[in-house]
């Protein structure tokens, strides 16, 4: 594969559970953003699709609208709710593109930052962009603490070198999914996917970005049971590293 060609395909994936708030405006800025790619020669053509978490408002009925009045926009539903990691899952078998990005419906960072992303992407020969947030004082104090020390304890524990580590930004080539497709079902599934990423061997190359926290809804990310579960998966990983080494290319 040429890391330096020109995107065939770009999938952005947004995984949602009760969001009718942000539904529409995720996948509209993603519109606008990804045919200002094709205008520049970026990318050539791409797809949204919308991962419902078994949401109980309106962001099912919201999104097969937008699928319906647009064949680049698919929506996939899951029977029951399977957690941020499930979705993530479900995103990653069910894009086509040979270039991911997933991300929050809330937008945490301005989608102009995509074409950023892909031209690091490109010009640096990167297999994966993951993203960090310059200013998190907007989030509050206490989501300020607990991600110092999850991040802190991830780079103790795994030797990473990503900062920000859950940061809902990863850019990633299709074939590092392929090798290095994470398993937990929680929300340690971001830093697992760069773990693994980083053990077999892929560029990860970090940009900082803006950060514009979540106006409306709640964030559960900070929740005793998800903290208790990102433990579980962690000491799970950590069991399973020894049998992952640098791939050959």
């Amino acid at each position: 594969m040429n890391r330096s060609a020109k995107v065939e395909l770009l999938s952005v994936f947004f995984p949602m559970w009760n969001e009718e708030d942000y539904v529409e405006r995720a996948v509209r800025a993603a519109e606008e953003e990804c045919q200002r790619l094709i205008d520049v020669g970026e990318i050539a053509a791409y797809e949204l699709v919308i991962i419902d978490d078994c949401s109980t408002d309106r962001t099912p009925g919201i999104a097969d609208a937008l699928a319906a009045a647009d064949p680049r926009v698919r929506v996939v539903h899951h029977p029951v709710n399977r957690g941020l990691g499930g979705s993530i899952k479900t995103g990653f078998d069910a894009v086509r593109g040979d270039v991911v990005l997933y991300t929050d419906a809330d937008l945490p960072f301005e989608m102009l930052e995509l074409g950023r992303a892909l031209r690091v992407l490109r010009h640096y020969e990167a297999d994966m962009v993951s993203a960090y947030r310059l200013d998190r004082t907007g989030e509050g104090p206490r989501r300020a603490v607990y991600s110092f020390v999850y991040n802190a304890l991830v780079q103790m524990l795994f030797g990473t070198r990503v900062r920000d580590i859950n940061f809902a930004f990863k850019l990633v080539r299709r074939h590092v999914l392929e090798a290095a497709r994470p398993v937990s079902e929680g929300s340690f599934i971001d830093a697992e996917l760069v773990i693994r990423a980083q053990r077999l061997g892929f560029h990860i190359v970090q940009i900082g970005v803006d950060y514009f926290p979540r106006s409306r809804g709640v964030s559960t990310l900070s929740s005793g049971s998800v903290i208790r579960r990102m433990l579980s998966e962690m000491r799970k990983l950590r069991s399973e590293l020894d049998r992952l080494h640098p791939i050959t290319r």
